[in-house]
């Protein structure tokens, strides 16, 4: 039986900052040895040196398992893991710069780093940065801070000129924003490749129904006009299917409703979509704020009812989505009986504002412009909406 990948064992935040987790351990071994090199050269002037050795024995010892447990993801529950590491972290930190007063006299320790340097200590801020981001790095940084400073006593003048406090903050927001921006990089990631995995599947359903389904249904419709009579209701539900059917294939890769300020805006408009209702968007979502999806989508539906009521029984319509990257431009035409000139105007004047008012009053309102492009017995109707994307 084959192990697990350790791959796959990891969240998407645990996979995106595991390159991180094991860089900074090289740093921990690194600060390990600058501790042991100063405690070399500061040794001669404690008061219990043999302490000093205990402390840093439990200084190499803490690295070398803290450095092997966040450097590994392949253990159970790697998040949990992680976390009792950054804690012990910060006990460890903590309680070896206390122990410097119990080593070294107050001539020392008030003007010399305390036992774990301040490079050592940086550990304990990075981790929490990583873990948690900026916010519990620059609370650990001020943490560790304020608790050297206070064990060498420097809360007078001295603590302004000391470098301690503001080293260890730059450091826990700079690793905590770090470790957000990858985990930020890993969700894009994850969601392009969801994205193009559907893209690929939809396709791949698209010409197997294609080839089947929509054919049978498209040949059935067709036959059904040709003959008449009973077969007329069978032709108008297989045309029916056929629709709804390329509504679905069409949108298999629409990125789903995230309750976001943006929505997908072809949705919206693809849902009217019927046998006598062609709808045309881009390939690629359209995203726009909820408001703008909601007002355009209610236009449209608008000018399709229009359609319905007046452009007569055998009319279709036709509804187009582009988007230009500065404007969406959406137009709506159908092949009726057309509209006379001067129809709209005698309507709002006799007070029936429905044109003016759920159509242009609508795309007014969103900064943009709602034209009629044709106007005139028998040419059919085609309105063209302009909605700015600022």
């Amino acid at each position: 039986m084959t192990a697990p990948t350790r791959t796959a064992e990891l969240s998407p935040a645990d996979a995106a900052t595991a390159p991180l987790w094991r860089a900074v351990q090289a740093f921990r071994l690194v600060t390990l040895l600058y501790a042991v090199g100063q405690q070399f050269a500061s040794v001669s002037y404690y008061d219990n040196q043999r302490l000093s050795w205990v402390c840093i024995a439990l200084m190499a010892v803490w690295s070398g398992m803290s450095a092997l447990l966040l450097s590994h993801w392949d253990v159970s529950n790697v998040a949990k893991v992680r976390t009792s590491v950054v804690i012990g972290d910060h006990i460890v930190v903590l309680t070896l710069v206390c122990a410097t007063r119990l080593v070294a006299d107050y001539d020392w320790y008030h003007g010399h780093q305390t036992l774990p340097t301040t490079m050592w200590a940086a550990n304990a801020v990075i981790s929490a940065a990583i873990l948690r981001g900026p916010v519990l790095g620059v609370a650990s940084g001020v943490l560790v801070s304020v608790v050297i400073i206070t064990v060498r006593e420097q809360w007078g003048q001295d603590v302004w000129a000391d470098a301690t406090m503001p080293v260890l903050v730059s450091v826990g927001l700079a690793l905590g924003l770090a470790a957000n921006t990858a985990r930020r990089a890993q969700e894009q990631l994850q969601r392009a490749v969801r994205l193009t995995a559907a893209a690929e599947e939809r396709e791949r359903l698209a010409r197997e129904v294609h080839d089947g389904v929509l054919q049978v249904l498209s040949y059935i419709k067709r036959r059904g006009d040709e003959i008449g009579g009973a077969t007329e209701e069978l032709a108008r539900r297989a045309g029916e299917q056929e629709v709804a059917l390329r509504v679905l294939i069409s949108e298999q890769g629409v990125r789903a409703d995230e309750g976001g300020a943006d929505i997908d805006l072809r949705p919206l408009l693809t849902a009217h979509a019927t046998p006598t209702v062609f709808v045309s968007t881009p390939g690629e979502a359209v995203p726009v704020g909820r408001s703008v999806a909601t007002e355009v989508a209610a236009a449209v539906a608008t000018a399709l009812a229009n359609v319905g009521l007046h452009a007569g029984s055998d009319a279709k319509a036709y509804v187009l989505l582009e988007d230009t990257g500065a404007e969406l431009i959406v137009s709506v035409r159908d092949d009726g009986v057309g509209i006379e000139r001067g129809r709209l105007e005698q309507a709002a004047a006799e007070g029936r504002m429905g044109v003016s008012r759920s159509i242009v009053g609508r795309i007014e309102a969103l900064g943009g412009t709602a034209e009629l492009l044709t106007e005139g017995a028998g040419e059919g109707v085609e309105w063209e909406f302009h909605i700015p994307r600022a």
